[in-house]
């Protein structure tokens, strides 16, 4: 964290940027208060990157308009019922917000919005107390009524009223406070959660599409975990992704070391690691990370013992691709997410036969085209998934993957690796078999893609003489 000199001599220099200025001086000028408040303030104590801009203001919706109009390119007002309107200012996009004291039914998370007058009691119905600060502008004066600053300084998660009524007010909060303490790296005060832990079923009453967007949030962390294990722990999500705790209760194939929950966490963090050393600078990549943690979820339904009693779960990989497209399906996941996550749980056992004798050139064309344009995301999983403590067998299992990889790379500079497709396109099957469009294009093709899996490119006089072949004797009508 750094020094409060250092904090506030960055908020100093935000408030005096251009966007923020323009804003403050619009607002004083109009005869209103106009404070930035939440994860700016808490992220220049932090050191962290500033970014989003939100502010607060005794200002209502269309008296807000009225101030940012003259000093904005565009403005929306999406939000205006819950006091919110955002506009671009300075080429900054901004949101600023109603004082709000809002009341909630006790039966579903939307409050019963009321504005407020005092922006003390605006930042105490917020999530957490670290979240509950601001920086009165432009005089710059921090207002933290809730001792947020106290809590930045002991790295701690704490509500500003009493965790049950602000988990009460809404449930949703229960999911920011695991995502904080893995972006934050933060621990929740016990109070928090035992709250968490005695209220986890009511997570029920808030939408599919809210809890995915936040868990998503929590995997985009630098370190997703912690926050996975807080929500496993208070039961949340035996609510949500039960497939997840139920590893717990599960064990590797040789029921010596890590349990399939650990390694799942395990082959999570590994993944990360690898997504950001191959691909630096992109943003999280969210499809590997799903595919990471849920790679092994089949592994309760498939468990069984072979004639050794040695547990075995064959067959988890299809098992967990069924199971992983059911559950990301009820949180509202796009459909090329869930096929792509999916895709890569079904595969990730594929090159464990790789180390039992060399692929044949036909069976690497095979992995390539079934990863399709998972195949880097399938590369790290694989790797990710080898999490044995045996230092001989983790080089073993390195090599022969970076040989792998080699092959393929080898393989695509003389081939059209990524692009495979017959020889002979749908147009020239037809001509040469003087067949219509229909079954027997279909399956014309697929045998020449077969032909161009395990031998390679053959050229258009090799394919037409296969096809010939192939067809004669059949009945082509």
């Amino acid at each position: 964290m750094d020094s409060v000199a250092d904090a506030m001599a960055r908020l100093t220099a935000l408030a005096a940027s251009a966007t923020v200025s323009t804003l403050s001086v619009a607002f004083r000028d109009a005869g209103y208060e106009l404070a930035l408040v939440g994860g700016p303030v808490r992220d220049a104590f932090l050191g962290r990157d500033l970014s989003d801009l939100d502010f607060t203001t005794n200002a209502h919706p269309d008296e807000i308009l009225r101030v940012v109009a003259p000093i904005s390119t565009t403005t929306w007002d999406i939000g205006r019922d819950f006091g919110t309107i955002g506009a671009r200012v300075e080429n900054n996009q901004v949101e600023i917000t109603t004082y709000r004291s809002d009341l909630y039914d006790g039966e579903t998370r939307k409050p019963v919005v009321a504005f407020g007058t005092r922006i003390e009691d605006d930042l105490l119905r917020r999530d957490f107390t670290v979240n509950a600060m601001a920086l009165a502008l432009p005089d710059c004066t921090l207002v933290d009524p809730s001792g947020g600053f106290d809590d930045l300084v002991a790295q701690q998660l704490r509500t500003p009223n009493s965790a049950a009524q602000s988990f009460r007010d809404d449930p949703l909060r229960m999911m920011r406070a695991a995502r904080f303490v893995s972006q934050l790296g933060f621990v929740l005060v016990d109070e928090a959660l035992t709250a968490m832990t005695d209220m986890a079923e009511s997570i029920d009453m808030i939408s599919a599409e809210r809890i995915r967007d936040e868990f998503v949030k929590l995997l985009g962390s630098h370190d997703p975990v912690p926050g996975l294990r807080t929500l496993v722990v208070t039961g949340l999500m035996d609510i949500f992704l039960p497939e997840l705790p139920t590893l717990i209760r599960e064990h590797d194939e040789h029921g010596r070391h890590k349990d399939v929950y650990e390694h799942s966490l395990t082959v999570l963090t590994k993944s990360i690691a690898l997504e950001k050393a191959r691909n630096p600078g992109s943003p999280p990549d969210i499809i590997g990370r799903l595919a990471a943690i849920l790679h092994d979820i089949g592994k309760p339904s498939t468990r069984a013992f072979d004639s050794d009693k040695v547990v075995t779960f064959y067959g988890h990989d299809a098992a967990g691709a069924r199971l992983a497209k059911k559950r990301l399906a009820a949180l509202r996941f796009d459909n090329e997410t869930i096929s792509r996550v999916c895709n890569l749980i079904r595969l990730h056992l594929r090159f464990f036969g790789y180390t039992e004798g060399l692929w044949t050139d036909s069976a690497v064309r095979r992995y390539v085209r079934d990863a399709g344009e998972e195949l880097e995301r399938l590369h790290i999983l694989v790797r990710s998934d080898v999490t044995t403590r045996s230092e001989r067998k983790l080089a073993q299992m390195d090599a022969a993957y970076s040989n792998l990889e080699e092959r393929i790379v080898e393989i695509r500079g003389r081939e059209e690796l990524d692009a495979m497709r017959p020889d002979l396109d749908g147009d020239q099957i037809m001509r040469i078999l003087d067949v219509l469009p229909g079954r027997v294009v279909g399956e014309a093709r697929t045998f020449l893609m077969e032909l161009r899996l395990d031998e390679g490119p053959l050229g258009e006089v090799e394919a037409e003489k296969r096809l010939r072949a192939w067809a004669a004797g059949r009945e082509l009508s």
